[in-house]
């Protein structure tokens, strides 16, 4: 299994240290989120202070700008890093796209099916010097004049994974992409149900292997070195799940609990501006099929009974706000547990 965590975005001198810091412990990858920060700029140091660790957008929102953005900036951290980059995008939910954004909203699954052709069609006309020529119902392009094309190498293009909850973005994470990034709210019982099944038909559907796709994240992981650190990751993740229970999008997890009038309830609570009263709302429950509990020399047995046999790819940090202390030994022991992704293949 591979390990993963966040690298700090308030400061691109703190991303750099942090990044070097994260190799050192033998992490397997570090990402960045789209939050309170741009995910971009802490990679393009991170790359130049480390050589080996991955680099991933986990994510960037893929409708609040153009592919061809994102072709070139994704170009340019695939470069500069040797190949490491990878380009997790998200939709965000419709209220923050129009609300936080200004952009318009269209139906999420027909847009992200074509802005990741788009790329893949920049990136090919960048990579094979022929012209561009993308026509669809989003997103055209069909200028690419020669000053405008970047130096390029050998690198294979980005792999791009989607972040996803529903069937409907699951199924097409598996269709198209290079893996699937699982929201932290997410329980077995709802991998099991919904997730896994929803992948396979993916998959299936274009004839893809499993082990070429990366299933990443699913799930919170709350340790610390002693009790009283981990309580505190505890409560901290108590927080996020009442945060994300309150959003419709998140409610199908919650109905795979038996836990249906949650929702609302959580929903109602932010209405009210009653921010500090969600955690209370959370039961252990419901904390605990979401989470992976556990002491530094307890964790690692943990992650095996909460993503064992479900996914690739488990993140010890689920914020650039609350960075992972686990210790290299631990890391180590996580990366021995087993896992079905052997590495991406390049895409184009």
């Amino acid at each position: 299994m591979r390990v993963v965590t966040t690298v700090p975005q308030h400061s691109l001198s703190a991303a750099s240290r942090a990044a070097a810091d994260i190799e050192a412990r033998g992490f397997d990858g570090l990402c960045s989120l789209e939050n309170r920060h741009e995910p971009f700029m802490p990679l393009a140091v991170a790359a130049l202070a480390t050589h080996k660790v991955e680099l991933a957008t986990g994510i960037a929102l893929a409708f609040v700008r153009s592919p061809m953005a994102l072709a070139h900036v994704a170009w340019d951290l695939k470069e500069s890093s040797n190949g490491r980059f990878v380009l997790g995008l998200g939709p965000q939910i419709k209220a923050h796209n129009e609300k936080r954004y200004s952009v318009p909203w269209t139906a999420p699954v027909p847009r992200m099916r074509e802005l990741v052709q788009a790329l893949r069609a920049i990136w090919t006309a960048w990579r094979d010097g022929t012209p561009l020529r993308h026509e669809g119902e989003h997103y055209r392009f069909t200028l690419m004049p020669p000053n405008f094309v970047p130096e390029g190498s050998a690198l294979p293009l980005p792999p791009i994974t989607l972040a996803a909850v529903g069937p409907a973005m699951l199924k097409l994470a598996a269709e198209v992409a290079d893996g699937v990034r699982l929201h932290p709210f997410c329980t077995r019982r709802y991998f099991e149900q919904t997730v896994a099944p929803t992948i396979e038909r993916g998959l299936a559907k274009v004839g893809r292997a499993r082990a070429s796709f990366e299933i990443n994240g699913g799930g919170f992981v709350a340790t610390g070195a002693d009790d009283a650190a981990v309580q505190k990751m505890v409560d901290w993740v108590r927080y996020r799940i009442a945060f994300y229970g309150s959003t419709p999008a998140y409610w199908p997890v919650l109905e795979a609990e038996g836990l249906r009038d949650l929702g609302p309830r959580l929903n109602e609570l932010t209405k009210q501006g009653r921010w500090d009263a969600l955690a209370q709302e959370i039961p252990d429950s419901l904390l605990e099929a979401c989470t992976a509990i556990g002491r530094h020399d307890q964790i690692a047995d943990a992650i095996a009974r909460r993503f064992g046999g479900l996914i690739d790819t488990v993140h010890a940090s689920a914020s650039s706000e609350q960075p992972s202390d686990m210790p290299a030994s631990v890391i180590a022991a996580i990366q021995g547990l087993p896992a079905a992704f052997t590495g991406f293949v390049s895409r184009g």
